[in-house]
């Protein structure tokens, strides 16, 4: 997966020398570690952040604080997650902690993996597939435990455990109530999917050509029959660690790059007082137009994946520095992004007359918490209002340094198992990085910023409900999809064979859509992830639509299954096909068709080829999860307790550093 051409990434090789709870990152010209450690699906990565010493102090100033600010909600995302798991995770961490029994058994290693995966989760659900955790120690042992160590859990926090209720955290079934099956704390526990839709029909926007995001920054809850949000702000629900936020918030903003960056931060600073949403839209408009400076962050409840029905925002933070770089070369996409709209296959009333404001940078990840930690995304375009979007523009970035730890932490050899034969890879090998990464990019800042919504229709979570996360992720993979075969990107410098990398991104995509993804998923599970369902009925839509003229194959060979294209224009033209149904579904709202896509599509996994990729898969040892311990940022203070210096640090390991973010960052009043 690394690239050698234009996604460079230039890194300083540290040496890594232990010391109590850091390990300092001073000399160069030794070998950087980017493996932490493994258990159960998951390994653990580091990650460096190449070009600290080129900022100035103000500037490394001003990172610390966004990290700090970050950090200080970091309890929130493990409350929003589940309503038990701040008080599961402080008695486990005591158990950790305290316990000093026999730590060689057995029911011990499973006490530990099990803890490292609720760190992982941010709470007992397992990230991805939203299921919950299965501990391998009974309920008598953790008891022995909890006695051992004088820790307290009980009821329904200790029931929640091992109990067969609240089993989905976020529950995406059909013809179920999702919002009462799924167990994220976004809403009361007798609180229906009928009683949220309702709920916000009634709210009405000043101005319905800029729509605000009802529900966003909030629970909702029934107190005396009576349906109430309860506001995430100073003084509201979460206030205490708001407060921290906006703390450092505010310190931030003193040493903000320029006026309109300062001014941005201002504007979450208000939003965070007040919880008012057209504080909330005011902000966006003014960060995403705040483009210049070395430092960029993204901060507050953001992303909806986690509400069944895409109201409400986990909180997330990423606090990032530009590669000025890597940034000017891969500019060149965010400039023609008009022509790339005008040349899609969309029907002409959904495509954009003018794109504006839409910018792209590579840059370097310094922090991160909440819902991007430690599992992170490696491209985020934002804001994720629409009418924002259009009249105003957006931000897409590509974390360079989380994509190049991943390309450096070493290859699983699950590659050669499921290719079709050795042209494909090869094609993998050679084109396959820079094809993933141009898709991420292509992806990000012209997909999500393509397309329109038709005069008088409403946002795609009250229009498409349950279904509009993954459309609008498919979506956009189709527009990366459509354009990686496509000679223009060759025209613009990107490419030098848009052939080969085409071939490579459409070989990888189907591969995984169809196959080699199922990895991560139980034998019997539905689909249920936005992402993984997303590709799964692209590929699997692309495969049925092709079958007459086999652009597609199913091969098998030594009872093993491949899936090989035989015409790679053809399969452009489906994809080219399917873009444009599904910006005809967004723009028009269309429940129906998203409905019968998706299910038909992207839910049901043929089970004797789920049982035998996962038998295939049996000989590899490297975890299908990777997520990331964070550097450390350290401050040298002055007698008059000024800032000096900061210098960048490496924790010792994963447990140090989830142990030593809940001593610090436990904002949220306990639960007895």
């Amino acid at each position: 997966m690394k690239l050698k051409s234009i996604f460079t990434i230039f890194m300083f090789a540290l040496l890594v020398i232990a010391c109590q709870e850091e390990v300092k990152e001073e000399e160069a010209n030794v070998e950087f570690s980017f493996n932490v450690e493994q258990f159960a699906d998951i390994k653990i990565l580091r990650y460096q952040i190449p070009g600290w010493e080129n900022l100035t102090l103000k500037e490394q100033k001003l990172v610390y604080y966004l990290t700090e600010a970050g950090l200080a909600g970091r309890d929130i995302m493990w409350d929003q997650n589940y309503r038990h798991n701040l008080k599961i995770r402080a008695a486990l961490e005591d158990i950790y902690t305290k316990y000093d029994g026999d730590k060689s058994s057995n029911n011990w290693k499973n006490f530990e993996t099990y803890l490292k995966r609720v760190w992982f989760s941010n709470g007992i659900h397992h990230h991805y597939s939203n299921d919950k955790l299965k501990p391998e120690f009974s309920k008598d042992y953790l008891n022995e435990l909890l006695l051992a160590t004088s820790t307290k859990l009980d009821g329904a926090a200790l029931t929640a455990i091992f109990s067969d209720e609240d089993l989905k955290k976020v529950n995406q079934a059909k013809d179920v109530d999702n919002v009462l099956l799924s167990a994220v704390n976004f809403y009361g526990p007798d609180v229906t999917s009928d009683d949220v839709i309702n709920f916000y029909k009634k709210k009405t926007s000043p101005n319905s050509e800029r729509p605000l995001s009802y529900g966003l920054n909030s629970q909702l809850v029934k107190e005396d029959g009576v349906l109430k949000e309860r506001i995430y702000k100073s003084g509201g629900l979460y206030g205490s660690a708001i407060d921290k936020i906006v703390q450092w918030l505010e310190k931030a903003q003193g040493v903000a790059e320029n006026q309109a960056q300062g001014d941005a931060i201002g504007l979450l600073i208000k939003y965070y007082k007040t919880g008012d949403l057209q504080t909330w839209d005011d902000y966006n408009v003014a960060w995403t137009a705040a483009t210049d400076g070395n430092v960029d962050y993204i901060n507050s409840f953001i992303e909806v994946y986690n509400d069944p029905l895409g109201y409400r925002g986990s909180y997330e933070t990423i606090v990032q520095i530009n590669d000025f770089d890597m940034s000017k070369k891969m500019a060149v996409l965010s400039e023609n992004a008009q022509w790339f709209e005008d040349n899609s296959p969309l029907m002409e009333e959904h495509k954009k007359d003018s794109v504006v404001g839409v910018t792209y940078k590579v840059v370097t990840v310094a922090g991160e918490a909440g819902d991007a930690s430690p599992s992170t995304p490696i491209g985020v375009n934002l804001p994720n209002a629409n009418w924002i979007r259009k009249e105003v523009g957006s931000k897409s970035v590509s974390l360079g340094n989380i994509i190049n730890a991943y390309a450096n932490a070493g290859s699983s050899g699950r590659l050669k198992e499921f290719v079709h034969d050795e042209e494909e890879l090869q094609l993998e090998e050679e084109f396959g990085g820079l094809a993933d990464k141009l898709h991420t990019a292509l992806h990000e800042v012209i997909g999500h910023a393509s397309g329109q919504l038709n005069p008088g229709v409403g946002e795609t979570k009250e229009t498409l409900k349950n279904y509009a996360s993954t459309l609008e992720e498919g979506r956009a993979d189709l527009v990366g999809l459509y354009y990686l075969y496509d000679s223009k990107l060759q025209e613009l410098g990107l490419v030098e064979d848009w052939e080969k990398v085409g071939k490579a991104a459409f070989d990888g995509y189907i591969r995984n859509g169809l196959m080699s993804q199922l990895i991560r998923l139980e034998l019997g599970n539905d689909v249920e992830e936005a992402h993984m369902r997303n590709r799964q009925w692209v590929s699997a839509w692309a495969f049925e639509k092709g079958k007459a003229d086999n652009v597609i194959e199913k091969v098998t060979r030594d009872g093993k299954t491949y899936f090989n294209i035989n015409d790679y224009e053809k399969l452009h033209m489906l994809f080219g096909q399917l873009l444009r149904e599904t910006q005809r579904i967004k723009s028009e709202g269309d429940f129906a068709a998203v409905e019968a896509l998706v299910e038909g599509y992207g839910v049901k996994v043929d089970q004797t080829l789920h049982a035998e990729v996962l038998e295939r898969n049996k000989q590899f040892t490297s975890a299908p999860y990777s997520g990331f311990v964070n550097p450390v940022l350290v401050p040298e203070m002055n007698d008059a307790g000024e800032i000096i210096a900061i210098k960048v640090t490496q924790p010792v390991g994963y447990s140090e550093q989830m142990l030593e973010y809940s001593k610090t960052y436990s904002h949220l009043p306990k639960v007895n």
